[in-house]
């Protein structure tokens, strides 16, 4: 796979995440933080995501998606009311031990999202 094919792979997954996925309470001023990453098992890591769910407590809003062409290839999307609780959890010293802990290989792609002006 090239790197154009996969940055286009990676920016169509990001809108279908977000417009299929909206929250219904999604506003102008709330944020999305994706993150994608490969990881060794995605059972292990599915449990051990699972397992860490009363860590995520300013997230109102949370799904997953794997890859069509590989089921390692993780995208994660969490919504916040704002960038700097969105920032704080992707920063979390708890957040990095725990992808270490349940199989994420590599450093994840991180980025940060606004819903759009009408």
């Amino acid at each position: 796979m090239t790197k154009t094919t996969s940055l286009l792979g990676l920016i169509v997954l990001m809108i279908v995440a977000f417009y299929f996925t909206r929250s219904p309470g999604l506003g102008a001023s709330d944020v999305r933080l994706y993150v994608r990453h490969n990881v060794a098992d995605y059972a292990v890591w599915k449990k051990g995501y699972d397992a860490f769910a009363p860590m995520r407590g300013d997230v109102f809003h949370q799904a997953v998606f794997q890859s069509a062409s590989d089921p390692k290839d993780v995208t994660v999307i969490h919504d916040f009311h704002s960038l700097e609780a969105a920032q704080a959890f992707a920063n979390s010293p708890q957040l990095k031990e725990a992808m270490g802990k349940i199989g994420v290989v590599g450093a994840p792609q991180i980025w940060f999202t606004k819903l759009g002006a009408k």
